[in-house]
């Protein structure tokens, strides 16, 4: 019998996002030193693909102030619904919601017209060579989201507007976007890469 789809949801206040609350390490994770939270630094930040929010929540968990944007209606529709349910939660969640805003729209668009140290991109990943399939949700917000064609475009677009740095979270392995200048350096995960612009 064929395992029903759980419904795609966003959820910050149980699950891995929860735990990474608790237990993920703070400002020593390799995202937090991406995007320049240092001891007594805390830079505000936009999240130009926001997805399912959870670097957003990280970032905001760890004091920075994150404006999200993500074109999708429907994806924004479950972050909206999602971060509703974390501030309804109160205490903790409700505080860390209070660093998040979430604007509809394309980044390409928004990002001009906003002031910000730091912008953190993640577009959707190429697809897997090797067989093993990507986990379920990421897999569904593929589906509704599609593929990131303009991630180049996107990329220089955030450089040019930037004041401090740019981060591009990539797989590890994964070559190069094509058209998009050399990084300053890179934070290198088992699985994931942050290539790093410093820009200003």
């Amino acid at each position: 019998m064929k395992q029903a789809v759980a419904e795609l949801r966003v959820d910050f206040v149980s699950g891995s996002v929860a735990h990474r609350l608790r237990f993920g390490g703070g400002r020593g994770q390799d995202l937090a030193k991406a995007m320049g939270l240092r001891a007594g630094k805390t830079p505000t930040i936009v999240d130009a693909t926001a997805g399912l929010g959870r670097d957003s929540f990280l970032l905001a968990s760890l004091g920075a102030q994150v404006t999200l944007i993500e074109r999708s209606e429907k994806m924004h529709a479950l972050l909206a619904q999602g971060m509703q349910r974390a501030e309804q939660e109160g205490g903790q969640f409700r505080e860390i919601i209070s660093r998040m805003t979430l604007l509809k729209g394309d980044s390409k668009d928004l990002i001009p017209a906003l002031s910000c140290d730091a912008i953190l991109i993640d577009p959707m990943h190429p697809e897997r060579k090797k067989s093993a399939l990507v986990k379920q949700d990421l897999r569904q917000v593929r589906e509704l989201v599609g593929t990131d064609d303009d991630a180049a475009e996107l990329v220089r677009i955030a450089i040019e507007h930037a004041q401090k740095r740019v981060v591009l979270k990539w797989p590890a392995k994964a070559d190069p976007i094509a058209g998009v200048q050399k990084c300053t350096h890179q934070i290198r995960g088992k699985t994931t890469r942050y290539d790093v612009f410093m820009v200003g």
